[in-house]
């Protein structure tokens, strides 16, 4: 069954179609040799009677003579041999045609099998190619309206669906980047200008740095569920070095201010990938962004860029605090921290690795995770080439 399993739809209808035939032409042909054994059988016993028991002048059987008798069994046992030399050639016969059209049907089957299964690779080959930019294609299957007909429309039934959801997505993405980001970039303004105010007191300036702070983090958190929801969408393709992405991530992050002083190692080569420059590009600085923020004083970042098995390979590690393992798949869901002091909602929102996952899902990759024995985590992004 195994076997049986691994081989294709196609293969298998074939290989069924074959066997029944081999199944239903030897019971034939068995029910043929029996038959015709039987009837020579039963016409040579007849005529040997008659010859037997023939009557004489008045009607009266006569007995037979004895060299008769000898003549009659001796025709008997060549016509014996004969009808078993006559069947053997005839089932030799039957065997070698059987086979002969037996090879026939099996390809025969192949041919309908792969006529009959036709519009299904229509169908795969249609799931296959579309994505988030080409969900305008139907399969648009001509013909009766039988179940792959019916299973055709039904397909395109849902993507009509899937094309309205994914409209309204983009409308509510598009509609939310402006009406959550204008109120609180006015807030901050506001809360800007007060703190320029001389005739602020100072109780007034204390609690408008308090809202700021509470502003900035809204800013982050909106900003990073809209990556997340933008992440995951079908990114443009183009082709990308990744060794340019991070040595211009590398650049950004050297400007940012750092409380903690931490020192990169990076070990950029060539890994050319397909995608889109501006999503790889926040997927790197989310992992060295993350890997900087969630270290240790004097700590080590350590970023890698090659290729490997024809896939472009990025790697972060970095000294930090212990993470159990079994926390380490849970970090790449959003919103989820490490429990204790490591991570606080003031110095990020939980979204980080959520989008570096997204990114990667997108563009076709994977990421995978590891806790480092002495602390900290190896993150590790794989994007085909």
């Amino acid at each position: 069954m195994p076997l049986w399993n691994k081989l294709g739809l196609r293969m298998r209808l074939t290989l069924l179609y074959g066997g029944l035939f081999f199944v239903a032409g030897s019971v034939l042909l068995w029910l043929t040799y029996l038959l015709t054994a039987r009837a020579l059988n039963q016409q040579f016993d007849i005529g040997f009677t008659k010859i037997m028991t023939s009557p004489g002048p008045s009607g009266t059987p006569m007995p037979v003579p004895p060299e008769k008798n000898v003549f009659v069994q001796q025709v008997r046992s060549s016509v014996a041999e004969r009808t078993a030399s006559v069947l053997d050639e005839m089932l030799r016969s039957s065997l070698i045609v059987m086979i002969l059209v037996g090879i026939l049907a099996a390809v025969l089957g192949y041919v309908v099998a792969d006529r009959a299964l036709r519009p299904l690779d229509r169908v795969t080959e249609t799931a296959q190619r579309l994505s988030e930019s080409t969900l305008h294609e139907r399969i648009a299957l001509r013909g009766p309206r039988d179940e792959v007909k019916r299973l055709a429309d039904t397909f395109d039934a849902m993507l009509d669906r899937l094309h309205r959801v994914f409209d309204a997505q983009r409308r509510f993405i598009a509609n939310a980047s402006h009406e959550l980001r204008t109120p609180l970039a006015i807030n901050r303004t506001v809360l800007e200008v007060s703190l320029e105010e001389p005739a602020a007191s100072e109780d007034l300036k204390a609690m408008a740095r308090a809202l700021l702070g509470t502003n900035a983090r809204y800013e982050r958190l909106i900003e990073g569920l809209l990556m997340l929801a933008q992440s995951e969408q079908e990114p443009a393709r183009k082709s990308v070095d990744l060794r340019q992405v991070a040595r211009t991530v590398l650049e950004e992050l050297d400007l940012a201010p750092r409380k903690r002083q931490v020192t990169m190692r990076p070990d950029l080569r060539p890994a050319v990938v397909r995608g889109d420059p501006l999503f790889l590009e926040r997927c790197l600085f989310n992992l060295l962004e993350n890997a900087v923020k969630y270290n240790v004083r004097d700590g080590e970042v350590w970023v890698s860029v090659h290729e490997e098995d024809g896939a472009g390979v990025v790697t972060v590690e970095n000294t930090g605090p212990p993470v159990a393992p079994y926390e380490v798949d849970d970090l790449f869901e959003p919103f989820h921290r490490l429990h204790g002091e490591r991570i606080r909602s003031a110095r990020g929102s939980g979204l980080g690795l959520s989008i570096v996952r997204a990114i990667a899902d997108a563009h076709g990759g994977t990421v995978t995770a590891q806790a480092r024995p002495d602390g900290g985590l190896s993150v590790t992004v794989r994007l085909p080439r």
